[in-house]
């Protein structure tokens, strides 16, 4: 036998190995069958790419990655870690009218690690003209502490005004501290975090690029606590973009914020300084940070963190908790919409069962590819009678998820893989009537401005529109 037979040999008995191995570790881990089948198909048929393939884009090291960070100690996932930490001081009981969401909290006491926590209250914040004076006058009156996460903190004229509010809170003494995305840092020039150096603030990145060039795993989280007592949260970034009553770039993007007080801020609190741990290694655990919160209004709040580094997929749980327990309608404003085919399957199985559900998209979407592969879904959907609607312009990044006029959920959370799997993301669940009804109110208001899409319309989709809507919907697990 000549040398070249013999290598040649050999690489056959390498590339059936690697096919063998691949398709057994797809067999073995893939919880899909369908996409276990696939790549094991992919590996057995395709010598030397298909196990490529596989093993670079197979294999979720988004996950295992996050959860060898916790594993590592780098984050805290107990309560206990904080001792100071102040429980509620009142058992939370379901509001009269909502004892039929009782299987709904079962499931979040269940997969979610913070309580349900009474006597709290929720003021929505409509756009930056909103939002942006109410946190900086909270700032401005800060004594012991201000803690601030956001996923884009953006170095124009908005940024600027928080970048001075937080350098002068920190020259009178007050311990502030900022986390800003890595990648969420890049939106704008000069950042905020270099207008912020030499100051007396705190600044950290949550995975800086230059470290590995994470395209997920991100933290789209939006966090305020001011001296452990107010909090604002929602899905509102910092920047121009938010002011919507102004004219010129960048272009304007309406959104929602929210002030909160009572005792949930403690939870809120909690979840800035794990992440805070996460990326400065300062484990801070002193009882400035959880001052005694005393009752302020009356809904029912719990802090919902998700991320890859979970065990559970916890919003998307709580989603589908609460779409088998609503009774009369279902209300739905999200920037972003690729479901998957678990929730596809809850939003039809609900309005078959004759609950109203509704959902509000923006007509305007910054991310066309979004928008395109938005579309490939939606006729499915409409025909199971759920009622869908474009708003008008601006960009509406607007989210929140209402049943009943009993129950909400706000936050950072769009309706996509992205942050339901892929990122680190805070949303709260409220149980109130009064605020529920304000949503609702706002949810109306938007709907007597916007178009309905009919079944007939996305049917009607001239050839060209339906296969490129096709060809992003094939990009919908990356978007």
């Amino acid at each position: 036998m000549q040398f070249h037979d013999l290598c040649f040999g050999l690489l056959m008995v390498f590339l059936a190995l690697l096919s063998l191995v691949s398709s057994g570790h797809a067999l073995v881990i893939k919880r899909d069958p369908r996409s276990a089948f696939g790549w094991i198909v992919i590996s057995l048929t395709i010598p030397l790419v298909g196990p490529f393939l596989y093993w670079s884009m197979g294999i979720n090291r988004i996950q295992n990655k996050a959860r060898r960070w916790q594993e590592s100690g780098r984050r805290l996932v107990a309560l206990g870690a904080f001792q100071h930490h102040r429980a509620p001081g009142r058992e939370a009981v379901l509001p009269d009218g909502s004892k039929y969401l009782g299987e709904l909290r079962t499931i979040a006491d269940k997969v979610v690690s913070t309580p349900l926590t009474s006597d709290n209250k929720l003021v929505p914040l409509r756009n930056g003209e909103g939002a942006y004076p109410a946190m900086l006058e909270a700032i401005g009156m800060a004594s012991h502490s201000v803690n601030l996460c956001t996923y884009i903190f953006d170095g124009n004229m908005a940024g600027r005004r928080f970048i001075e509010a937080l350098k002068a809170a920190a020259n009178r003494g007050v311990a502030v501290r900022v986390i800003i995305d890595g990648l969420g840092e890049k939106y704008s020039c000069p950042t905020a975090r270099s207008l912020l150096k030499g100051s007396g603030v705190k600044v950290a990145r949550f995975l800086p690029l230059r470290r590995g060039g994470y395209m997920n795993l991100r933290n789209h989280r939006k966090i305020l606590v001011v001296d452990g007592r107010m909090a604002f949260t929602g899905g509102m970034n910092i920047g121009d973009r938010h002011l919507v009553e102004r004219t010129g770039n960048p272009p304007p993007v309406a959104d929602m914020h929210f002030q909160v007080t009572g005792p949930v801020v403690a939870y809120l609190q909690k979840v800035f300084l794990d992440d805070w741990f996460f990326v400065a290694g300062e484990f801070l655990d002193e009882k400035g940070f959880f001052p005694p919160l005393a009752p302020s209004g009356s809904a029912l709040a719990r802090v919902i963190e998700d991320g890859p580094d979970k065990e559970f997929r916890k919003l998307e749980w709580i989603i589908m908790g609460v779409l088998s327990c609503a009774r009369k309608r279902v209300q739905i404003m999200t920037p972003y919409f690729i479901p998957d085919r678990a929730l596809i399957s809850a939003l039809s199985t609900t309005a078959m069962r004759g609950v109203e559900v509704t959902l509000i998209l923006p007509g305007l979407n910054n991310l066309p590819l979004v928008h395109w592969a938005t579309r490939a879904y939606l006729w499915e959907i409409l025909q199971h009678g759920i009622k869908v609607y474009y708003q008008p312009p601006p960009f509406v990044h607007t989210k929140y998820f209402l049943a009943d006029g009993l129950w909400s959920l706000i936050g950072s959370a769009n309706l996509d893989p992205r942050s339901l799997r892929l990122n680190f993301e805070l949303n709260l669940e409220v149980y109130d009537r009064g605020f529920t009804s304000l949503l609702e109110q706002d949810f109306r208001g938007v709907l007597a401005k916007s178009r309905q899409i009919t079944l007939a319309e996305m049917d009607g989709r001239p050839l060209p529109e339906k296969l490129r809507d096709g060809a992003a919907k094939l990009f919908s697990p990356y978007l």
